[in-house]
């Protein structure tokens, strides 16, 4: 197919996913149609180093030959079968595999081993949000209806996580659609609630927290949190003892914690699982993204036998967990899952991370100097470049001025693809990128900083 005709036949049909169309239809959309390694190829044949991993979801590089194949073999067998009154050999594989994977990275608390499947995070969410409400419901105690999340959280974009995101930007329209939560003040450092710094501060947001937990204990089912890392607010990255004040926080006031490892698990923060930093099992784990190497859809929705054994009962008593979806445990998918999982022990991937972190952030220490740059954040192998009009006072730019998006769209042109938050930079590649190809992306970063707004 022409170029031509694709651009058309694209302005004409698609409706992108968190964009202002009305810009879109005025430009010339770039059209992939390859991937290899750590590269992504247009329709006129560039290649760009793809800075964010096709929006975080790719792990070991595209057309990783192992998925290739695994996904090939099954094909030849069954495309789909429900999980619905049936079972399938990739998804009972795959959640053996999952909840040893669990267990061994997360063994502080009750071992996470039931596996509950879905096809993206933010069905991975709601489905975490209706477990927790159900399981107090179950067991006989009523009223505890109310979430508690974090300001500039994110939780994908259906309206039960929707209810618990906090990105004004994104969420403020849906207000009225929404369910009921609490949001708590970010660990946001660079830009605290409290006009206070770390560590003198004695986590004053933790200590907020505490009073939320124990004025609304009797009503809140579950805090949700995306541990470590808030990566769609900004890649807001927690002070060490956060995480595990906040679990501590849980236990004493009797409210499950929801992790939401979407984003940051599968060794984006240089642990297969972010809750591994602080010694944290949480009572529900979502993840998603990186569980295929970004090949199929696919998410669970994880937890302990505990609250699993809250579900059982004769079907009088109407425990039952009524949800699911055509394509639970979708056999592709699965398969696609267990190879991506496979590589991770055969190649050693997060064993293999340590130079890259210290690349990077050497690297963001030296871009931290430049001019408009007002914040630097990192743990693993994510990181932000936080951009503000002004260093000394923080002022940020203006949203007319669209900063962010000029240094993305210029490192397009030195064959860098990034997509930014707003004014913050999102660093965020495969993990198997090399030391090399990883100082070229801080590079092109950096020099398009300076050339375009500093």
């Amino acid at each position: 197919m022409d170029k031509k005709t694709l651009i058309e036949w694209d302005k004409n049909y698609i409706w992108h996913p968190f964009t202002q169309m009305k810009y879109w239809l005025e430009e010339e959309p770039v059209i992939i149609t390859e991937g290899r390694d750590c590269f992504i190829k247009d329709i006129d044949g560039k290649w760009y180093l793809d800075g964010v991993s096709s929006l975080w979801v790719n792990i070991h590089g595209h057309r990783k030959s192992e998925i290739d194949e695994a996904i090939k073999s099954q094909l030849d067998k069954i495309a789909h079968s429900t999980l619905l009154g049936l079972c399938n050999e990739p998804s009972i594989i795959l959640a053996q595999k999952l909840a040893d994977l669990l267990v061994r990275h997360l063994s502080s608390g009750d071992p996470l081993i039931k596996i509950f499947y879905s096809d993206n995070g933010s069905t991975a969410v709601d489905i975490a949000l209706k477990i927790a409400y159900q399981y107090w419901t179950n067991l006989g105690i009523k009223g505890k209806d109310t979430f508690v999340s974090l300001k500039e959280g994110y939780h994908g974009d259906t309206i039960g996580a929707v209810s618990v995101g906090g990105v004004e930007l994104f969420h403020k329209v849906y207000k009225p659609l929404l369910n009921r939560s609490i949001q708590a003040s970010a660990p946001y450092c660079y830009r605290c609630e409290f006009k206070l710094s770390f560590p003198s501060c004695n986590f004053a947001c933790l200590n907020e927290m505490e009073q939320i937990l124990k004025e609304n204990r009797e009503k809140i089912a579950a805090v949700i949190i995306e541990p470590l890392v808030q990566c769609a607010g900004g890649i807001i990255v927690w002070p060490e003892g956060y995480l595990k004040g906040l679990k501590q926080l849980c236990t004493k006031y009797e409210v499950l914690l929801i992790a939401d490892e979407v984003a940051t698990g599968f060794g984006r923060t240089g642990k297969m699982f972010a809750c591994e930093h602080e010694e944290v099992t949480p009572d529900i784990i979502c993840l998603s993204k990186g569980i295929t190497n970004g090949y199929m859809p696919l998410a669970v929705t994880v937890v302990s036998k505990k609250i699993f054994n809250a579900f059982l009962g004769d079907i009088e008593e109407r425990k039952t967990f009524y949800h699911g979806h055509s394509y639970t445990g979708n056999p592709l998918a699965c398969a696609a899952a267990i190879a991506n999982l496979d590589i991770f022990e055969k190649e050693r991937t997060i064993e293999n991370l340590s130079a890259k972190i210290e690349l990077l952030r050497e690297r963001l220490n030296e871009i931290a100097q430049v001019e408009n740059v007002g914040d630097v954040r990192q743990k693993g192998l994510i990181a932000g470049i936080e951009l503000v009009k002004d260093k000394k006072t923080k002022e940020p730019f203006s949203y007319k001025e669209k900063a962010g998006l000029k240094v993305v769209r210029l490192a397009r042109k030195y064959g860098v693809w990034l997509r930014p938050l707003g004014d913050v930079i999102v660093i965020m590649p495969p993990l198997v990128i090399s030391v090399d190809n990883l100082d070229r992306l801080l590079n092109v970063i950096k020099n398009c900083i300076i050339e375009t707004i500093s």
